[in-house]
């Protein structure tokens, strides 16, 4: 990288045994391998600045009404009633998406991700299709669809065995679902090979690159995401709500009592929203907690009823969703006067879902900030006024849900019986016997088998 950024024209490449065209030299320069927005590398800083125009928010969108309505005010207090209105609205637009049930919910995550995907997608396409080589947004297109199908397969196949093989055709696609996915790739391989042209090889090289990571960070994380929602809306949507009540409340302590600023990379951001933000999180993440609880519509895994092949989400509430009796330390007794406490608890679970919200999940933010600052642009697309792109909104989501999903599989998760089954059903009759007969004589062992069924053997 350093020797991009000092190579001047059409200097020779020691890596390489051609010279790289001054063209190619100057692509590389409008990747963002010069020198960052802070001007801490040495260059010229015209040669810093790129010469395809990139997507920004500079283009002001603001709804006319609300320009006309807010128009005697300060830019600042401006921003801060576009911001709340448009945010109200979004909130309420989730409220709405909730109460349509999980097939509303994976459609919604599903075009968020594909949204930014585009919107990431398209800084890297402004620079690549000034040299009009072949295929960049076709493949990376290409690409989005077979991690799409791998990653969808392997859920339908995981959660909903049983359907899968209700029908012959879903059976060969799950059988081979792997072989199919690698094919497909493969196919797309190839491509991106055949489509390589001389003099621009490595910038074709860092497209690519820039596409898989794209993927990595959008899609495997946007699948994670559907992941949670299947083990209850509760977890998909009490860490949502937590992301978004601390960008909000971060933001009102900034705006209000911000003096401190927090980190170079997003100058807005101050220590006094950062902790306020963290103590308002954990507070709301607690209330919403026991609220939801109470639901068996958000505790119960999504699951498919048999009858009539839709979702369903009925079940006995597991145990961290059924409310507890636990005694306070003496400390705390002795503070508030009260000996015990009824909670359930997923409440405590989410203090540590609110503390990493809070504390480590800004951090999804700050990346964003530091990529923004690389291409020299305000914000990943103008799609929402006053809050930027789509990926602007989500950047701290998808650390989020990862988080989420880690923690469930680390301290939640247990064997699942509907899942063994579904597997089991999958077996040759054979197969299924054997297990049986396996499964019997442990039970008889244990004593767990009723008398006249030993007898009856």
């Amino acid at each position: 990288m350093t020797e991009l950024r000092k190579r001047g024209g059409g200097g020779e490449d020691p890596d390489s045994t051609e010279n790289i065209s001054d063209k190619e030299a100057d692509g590389d320069d409008r990747l963002g391998l010069q020198g960052d927005a802070e001007g801490e590398c040495d260059g010229d800083s015209k040669a810093d600045t790129p010469d395809v125009p990139l997507p920004t928010a500079d283009t002001d969108n603001t709804p006319q009404y609300l320009n006309k309505a807010l128009e005697g005010l300060p830019p600042r207090w401006k921003n801060y009633w576009i911001r709340g209105v448009l945010s109200l609205a979004m909130i309420s637009g989730f409220f709405l998406i909730i109460y349509m049930g999980p097939v509303a919910l994976i459609l919604v995550v599903m075009t968020v991700q594909i949204k930014c995907f585009q919107e990431i997608i398209t800084i890297g396409y402004r620079v690549y299709h000034s040299y009009e080589l072949p295929w960049f947004r076709t493949l990376s297109w290409y690409f989005l669809i077979c991690v799409n199908y791998f990653f969808y397969g392997e859920t339908v196949a995981d959660y909903f065995g049983a359907l899968v093989q209700r029908e012959e055709p879903l059976q060969f696609l799950a059988r081979y679902h792997r072989f199919i996915s690698f094919a497909l790739y493969l196919a797309g391989f190839c491509m991106f090979v055949l489509s390589l042209v001389k003099k621009h090889y490595r910038l074709q090289f860092y497209m690519f690159a820039w596409t898989h990571v794209t993927l990595l960070i959008v899609v495997t994380q946007s699948h994670l995401v559907i992941q949670n929602l299947f083990e209850g809306m509760i977890w998909f949507i009490v860490p949502i709500s937590i992301v978004i009540c601390n960008d909000i409340m971060a933001y009102l302590f900034g705006f209000f009592f911000g003096r401190t600023p927090l980190i170079k990379l997003s100058p807005k951001k101050t220590w006094e929203g950062f902790i306020g933000g963290f103590f308002a999180t954990v507070v709301f993440g607690f209330i919403l907690a026991y609220l939801l609880s109470q639901f068996q519509y958000f505790v119960c895994p999504v699951g498919v009823n048999s009858e009539t092949n839709g979702f369903t989400v009925e079940c006995e509430p597991s145990d961290i969703f059924v409310m507890h009796e636990y005694t306070l330390p003496a400390v705390v007794q002795n503070i508030l006067r009260w000996k015990t406490v009824n909670l359930y608890p997923f409440q405590i679970h989410s203090i540590f879902l609110s503390s990493f919200g809070s504390l480590i999940g800004p951090f999804g933010g700050f990346f964003a900030s530091g990529f923004k600052r690389a291409f020299k642009i305000k914000d990943f697309a103008n799609t929402i006024p006053g809050h930027g792109g789509i990926m602007d909104r989500f950047d701290c989501q998808y650390l989020m849900a990862t988080f989420t999903h880690v923690y469930i599989g680390s301290f939640i998760r247990g064997p699942n019986p509907s899942k063994v089954l579904q597997q089991l059903m999958m077996l040759r009759p054979e197969q299924q016997l054997s297990i049986f007969h396996t499964l019997h004589s442990q039970l008889r062992e244990r004593g767990m088998l009723p008398q006249a069924a030993a007898q009856a053997e």
